[in-house]
C-alpha cells in the first residue's frame, strides 16, 4: 500500500491488549502512518454500538504511550469501538484515517456470530462511511498451550492490505488466523461464513430473578469450506463483508411483496 497511508487502529479488547500492539506494530512495519484509539476497558460483544461515556456532554479520552509503539500516536476512549471509528472518521482526527484496521482479537470471529463482534463492528463502521476496513483475530482456543502467536498478523497483514488496496469504496474483510507460528500456517484461503460461531451463549439457568449465562463449544462439524472448518484444517480465512442494507429486487421475498401488493 502507499507509504505513509494514515491508519486507524483500534479493538474491542480494550487499550491495553497484547492483540492491539500486535497489530499496530505489523501495521507500522507496513509503512503505514498508524494512530492508535481504543476503548479504555473491555468492549467485547460491542458489536457496533456507539455507546460512550460522557461527562458534560464530553466523551474523555486519555493520551497513552503503549509498550513497543514508540512515537505512535496512542489514545484510551471511554467508548465502544464503532463509537471511536465514526468519531475519527467524521472530524477528531486531522486528516481522517483511509483506512481502519480492528484487532488483533483475542479469539476468532467466525459464522454469522461475528454479527456481535465489536472488532468486526468497527470495520463495519468503516465501511459506512466509505473507508476499507479490516477485522482481524487470532484463534486463540479455550485452553491455549502457551503464550498466542500475536507476532503471526505480520506475516499476513502486508498481503491483505494489498488486497485492499484499489477495492471498491467501503471495502470490509474479516481475517482469522490460526495460534500457531508463520511458517506453521496454510495457505490463505477465501471462506463462508458458517452458521454459527465455534462458540455459543446458551441461558443454562435463571434464579432469584437473574438470568446465569453459560458459553458452549460447538459440537457439530463444520460445514466444508466455511471459516470455521478452514480455520481448525490451520489455513488463514479471509471474508468479504456487507454492512447492513436493505433487501432489493429478485431477492425480495415473494411473500413480502404480495403482503405489500394486497395492502396497497
Amino acid at each position: 500500500m502507499p507509504a505513509r497511508r494514515k491508519v486507524l487502529v483500534t479493538n474491542d479488547d480494550g487499550i491495553d491488549a497484547p492483540g492491539l500492539v500486535a497489530l499496530a506494530a505489523a501495521a507500522v512495519a507496513a509503512g503505514l502512518e498508524v494512530v492508535v484509539a481504543a476503548p479504555a476497558r473491555q468492549s467485547s460483544g460491542a458489536s457496533a454500538g456507539i455507546i460512550a461515556t460522557t461527562r458534560q456532554g464530553q466523551t474523555p479520552i486519555e493520551r497513552r504511550q503503549l509498550t513497543d509503539l514508540p512515537g505512535v500516536e496512542t489514545y484510551a476512549v471511554d467508548a465502544q469501538p464503532a463509537y471511536i471509528v465514526r468519531a475519527a472518521v467524521r472530524g477528531w482526527l486531522d486528516p481522517a484515517p483511509e483506512l481502519v484496521l480492528a484487532g488483533v482479537n483475542h479469539g476468532a470471529n467466525l459464522g454469522r456470530a461475528i454479527l456481535h463482534s465489536g472488532t468486526v463492528g468497527a470495520a463495519l463502521t468503516a465501511g459506512l462511511n466509505g473507508l476499507p476496513g479490516l477485522a482481524v483475530s487470532l484463534d486463540v482456543g479455550w485452553h491455549p498451550a502457551g503464550a498466542p502467536h500475536w507476532s503471526t498478523v505480520g506475516h499476513l497483514l502486508p498481503d491483505v492490505l494489498g488486497l485492499l488496496t484499489g477495492a471498491p469504496r467501503g471495502t470490509v474483510l474479516t481475517l482469522n488466523i490460526p495460534d500457531r507460528p508463520a511458517e506453521a500456517l496454510g495457505e490463505l484461503r477465501y471462506a463462508a461464513l458458517a452458521e454459527f460461531g465455534t462458540v455459543q451463549t446458551t441461558v443454562d439457568r435463571v434464579d432469584d430473578g437473574q438470568l446465569h449465562l453459560a458459553q458452549v463449544e460447538t459440537l457439530a462439524p463444520p460445514v466444508a469450506g466455511t471459516d470455521s472448518a478452514l480455520l481448525a484444517a490451520g489455513h488463514p480465512t479471509l471474508t468479504a463483508l456487507e454492512s447492513v442494507r436493505e433487501v432489493s429486487g429478485p431477492a425480495i421475498p415473494q411473500w413480502l411483496a404480495s403482503a405489500i401488493h394486497r395492502i396497497g
